[in-house]
């Protein structure tokens, strides 16, 4: 498959039209942002990294039954996916209190939750992704009802898979962002799942290894990046 003309360039990545109407070609960069875009920067290798654990991961949920947007991986960067359209959601779930949740409640950092929380965020840079609730999704316009109510329950199947999984390689999922698409009218998941969405502390010594290490300047960003690589196996 071949890339035609570049349709989108983000802020992690960018996507290519193909000879296939249904599908496109996005490929992974090495370029890093936060707190929408404020700071920039580039993690070495990154692009790489979370192309093929991505890969890696959604292959992991399509035995488990939650569908996804890949299709085939052409190189350590480049990535075949399903053409689809996001849904303007991004998809947050938590296990542990981190970042903007510890920060608004008041709470250290990693004390763990009593149960998962679900929250939405409207997908928009200029207004710096506000939280919203579904009835604010279904007032506006930005899913309907089964919609949400699949993208609830596939949200909390890729976090039962991803701890599990995540455990038996001696590290915690503390949260994560996922995101959605409609493909032929089915809900399906889209975008990735990497150290730039996850945060993933080592179990034993609660070192972080995900993107926090750059947004708040902690250093070994590459080589945190690098560990969770190294410890998915990925040949």
């Amino acid at each position: 498959m071949e890339k035609k003309e570049l349709l989108y360039e983000g802020k992690a990545k960018k996507v290519y039209a193909t000879e296939d109407p249904d599908k496109l070609i996005v490929s992974y960069k090495d370029d890093a942002t936060a707190f929408d875009g404020q700071k920039k920067g580039t993690i070495v290798g990154k692009g790489a990294i979370n192309n093929r654990m991505t890969n890696h991961v959604f292959k992991l949920f399509e035995a488990e039954g939650i569908p996804t947007h890949f299709v085939e991986e052409l190189s350590d960067r480049e990535t075949v996916v399903k053409k689809v359209e996001i849904v303007p959601l991004e998809v947050i779930i938590r296990n542990f209190s981190a970042g903007s949740f510890a920060k608004k409640l008041g709470m250290e950092e990693g004390i763990k939750l009593l149960c998962p929380t679900l929250e939405f965020s409207y997908k928009n840079d200029d207004l710096h992704d506000p939280f919203i609730n579904d009835y604010y999704a279904l007032a506006l316009g930005l899913a309907t009802q089964e919609e949400i109510d699949d993208i609830t329950r596939y949200a909390f199947k890729v976090n039962e898979v991803m701890k599990k999984y995540f455990a038996g390689l001696g590290i915690e999922l503390i949260d994560f962002k996922i995101e959605f698409g409609r493909y032929h009218g089915q809900i399906i998941l889209a975008d990735e799942v990497s150290p730039d969405t996850c945060r993933l502390w080592d179990m034993e010594t609660r070192e972080k290894l995900d993107k926090d290490r750059f947004r708040r300047d902690l250093g070994n960003v590459e080589d945190a990046y690098q560990e969770v690589f190294r410890r998915l196996g990925i040949q």
